[in-house]
């Protein structure tokens, strides 16, 4: 590919660590992305790394509480942009789309968390606006929650419905391997 793509990490920081999170699927995303991010940054290819920062002093994810922080395999490293958001969009009131026009950037691999939230909310919008676009289902992960209804549902289940949403009209569904070989 001629234009390069940029990897948008969603929300990679120390309170999705939380235990009071429950149950999640998965447990391989973190090696899976940050084989990614590995990948990204040998090339010198363009890295994004979002953050939720809450407005509400409760929230593990309110400016400094350790919550907020990123983990620390991934940490942006020098001239890796960092962008801070506040709704699950990290297109909403950011500047990404702007940022990513600005140096012609067309495509965008998307990996994180949580699937059916930021990673969701963020994918639906770069379909949206243009972007072509994969999200890279196993560098991705969930929690275990109730639906609309009450219903318990799996985090494998609320994975792959946010997966099956995106696929097709928003994004492209990749796994990480199959990305990796793609883009050699």
């Amino acid at each position: 590919m001629h234009t390069p793509a940029a990897l948008l990490i969603i929300d990679l920081q120390q309170g999705m660590r939380e235990a009071r999170l429950g149950p999640r699927n998965n447990p391989g995303a973190e090696e899976r992305l940050a084989a990614l991010l590995a990948h990204w940054r040998a090339r010198d290819w363009p890295r994004v790394h979002v953050r939720h920062m809450s407005l509400s002093p409760a929230s593990v994810f309110f400016p400094g509480q350790p919550g907020a922080e990123f983990q620390p395999a991934f940490r942006p490293a020098e001239g890796e942009q960092v962008l801070e958001k506040n709704v699950p969009d990290a297109f909403a009131l950011s500047g990404l789309e702007r940022w990513l026009r600005v140096r012609g950037i067309q495509r965008l691999a998307i990996a994180g968390v949580a699937s059916e939230n930021s990673v969701e909310a963020t994918a639906r919008s770069a379909g949206c606006l243009g972007f072509r676009t994969w999200v890279v289902a196993d560098a991705c992960f969930t929690f275990a929650k109730a639906d609309h209804a009450g219903r318990p549902r799996s985090a494998d289940e609320v994975h792959d419905m946010a997966m099956a949403n995106l696929h097709g009209e928003y994004a492209e569904v990749i796994d990480s391997q199959r990305l990796l070989a793609a883009w050699p």
